[in-house]
């Protein structure tokens, strides 16, 4: 039972959540009970059945919108460790409705979905709503004292940062947008390293319980941004600076823009913190900073 995970969710970082088992499974020889929670649909089934990496793993069909919290609950209490990788896109309350699950459940330890920027920090009543959600799983967790959870922070993900719908890096106009100012920085953290750091946040000893841990791949500032990416294509691009000033006004004009939403947040400080506030700058793991990422991910 200790050694028994569930993922929910096989995107991005669910895919690289369950790599990270797999990795330390073998660099370690354990003996895992990995599974992954997927939508009861036959294609979605197929494909991930078909995907060699992952041929041993366990697959629990259930849907997370329809099915009830009890439902929810007795899946998940199957499971030592559940790790909720669904992201915001599965809907309003439903981050919540699988904080419940867990906790019905009787789950021993709970990483749910706060893959991100420093919540507390940032406060209630953001420009993005979805993290007034996040906020209320953390009150969730806090006051009950039998699942055990654990907060693994990474800052923006690093390749919504090269989304051309977000507006801050643009690859096809070689133009490069400054969020607030040019000396406002990000934190940053690869899908391939939030798997790994938070399995080995999983696996530390001693274990960290009810704690939010601090990761980064690189923090920097948006003219360290600029100069990063044209370093990786050689080439000038032109820089653009949004103010808040501007950002707000957009929001204003276009509330229901969900990237509105996010430009205008992460102009907060709470999206940042230094690389020696990191576990991965503590125990010395090497993580891939913009450079490194943008050459794999964006050069062919």
């Amino acid at each position: 039972m200790n050694n028994s995970f569930l993922v929910i969710g096989t995107g991005e970082v669910g895919l690289s959540m369950l790599q990270g088992l797999y990795d330390y499974q073998e660099k370690h020889q354990l003996d895992l009970n990995i599974a992954a929670l997927v939508q009861p649909d036959a294609a979605v089934m197929l494909d991930f059945e078909q995907n060699t990496t992952f041929r041993d793993v366990h697959l629990e069909a259930v849907d997370l919108v329809t099915s009830s919290v009890a439902e929810l609950a007795k899946v998940f209490g199957r499971y030592d460790t559940v790790i909720c990788c669904s992201g915001f896109s599965i809907g309003q309350g439903m981050q919540v409705k699988i904080t419940e699950a867990v906790l019905q459940g009787g789950v021993r330890r709970y990483v749910p979905w706060q893959f991100g920027v420093d919540y507390d920090q940032i406060g209630r009543g953001s420009a993005q709503p979805v993290f007034d959600e996040q906020l209320d799983v953390r009150d969730l967790l806090r006051a009950q004292d039998k699942t055990q959870w654990v907060i693994v922070s990474t800052g923006m993900i690093t390749s919504f940062l090269f989304r051309e719908d977000f507006g801050v890096i643009s690859l096809e106009t070689k133009t490069i947008h400054a969020l607030g100012d040019w000396n406002h920085s990000l934190t940053l953290t690869s899908c391939e390293d939030i798997g790994k750091l938070t399995v080995q946040i999983l696996f530390h000893q001693p274990e960290f319980v009810n704690e939010v841990v601090f990761v980064s791949g690189e923090t920097a500032t948006f003219t360290q941004i600029a100069e990063r990416v044209e370093e990786v294509f050689d080439t000038t691009f032109e820089r653009v600076l949004w103010s808040r000033e501007y950002l707000s006004s957009a929001l204003q004009q276009d509330p229901d823009n969900v990237f509105n939403k996010y430009r205008m947040v992460f102009t907060h400080p709470g999206v940042k913190w230094p690389m020696e506030k990191t576990f991965n700058y503590h125990v010395q793991i090497p993580t891939i900073g913009i450079v490194d990422w943008a050459k794999k991910n964006l050069l062919s």
